[in-house]
């Protein structure tokens, strides 16, 4: 469920069960959590998330394929979120004919699948090289930023370049899609046991 709180900030609250399901999907908005210094946890169950962290890499790295295919997807929803007219995002909508924020995210997705398809550590991939630029490109501030064919034809440049990249990758690795990490599993399995196994007997009161 999601809670909206007075200042229209959301927060999801997810089932545990589920949210191991995420792991799995290697959706890149639930896996860079394990990355964060900035947290909040119940002492109770701090072991099991330790177990998680100290995972990440591989968790990261569980199923290949599915990760591109999902960074893919985000990319695309970007790319067409690039002039779509969200309240939220009127004011620059109506300054650039378009969302610089949109394009930001679609700069920093083709870096970090570069980076993830060449082997670096999903830390790696998770920082930018190019903090300025990413920043010139959000704000607006860049050359030629008001300028929305350039910008279009910018857009439409890297979100075939994504493609190109896990096209490529998917004929090197023709059997990607079916390889996952046991090992991760087994993790993920048992610290979702545990996790339920605790939390019943603390409702429980055993």
């Amino acid at each position: 469920t999601t809670h909206i709180r007075e200042n229209d900030e959301h927060i999801d609250f997810k089932d545990i069960r589920l949210y191991m399901q995420t792991f799995r999907k290697q959706n890149l908005n639930f896996i860079e959590i394990l990355f964060t210094k900035y947290k909040i946890i119940n002492p109770i169950y701090k072991e099991f998330w330790d177990t998680l962290e100290m995972n990440r890499e591989a968790i990261g790295r569980y199923n290949e394929y599915r990760s591109l295919k999902s960074m893919k997807g985000l990319a695309s929803k970007k790319f067409h979120a690039l002039e779509r007219h969200y309240p939220s995002r009127m004011e620059w909508i109506d300054k650039f004919g378009y969302d610089p924020k949109q394009l930001s995210h679609l700069v920093r997705i083709e870096e970090f699948i570069q980076k993830y398809i060449r082997g670096y550590s999903y830390e790696d991939c998770l920082m930018t090289d190019y903090p300025d630029l990413l920043v010139q490109v959000k704000t607006g501030t860049f050359p030629l930023a008001h300028d929305i064919e350039y910008v279009r034809d910018l857009a439409k440049v890297i979100d075939c370049h994504i493609s190109n990249m896990i096209e490529i990758f998917e004929k090197q690795h023709p059997n990607a899609r079916n390889v996952c990490d046991e090992k991760i599993d087994f993790i993920l399995d048992t610290v979702q046991y545990e996790i339920m196994k605790k939390a019943t007997k603390i409702e429980l009161l055993i």
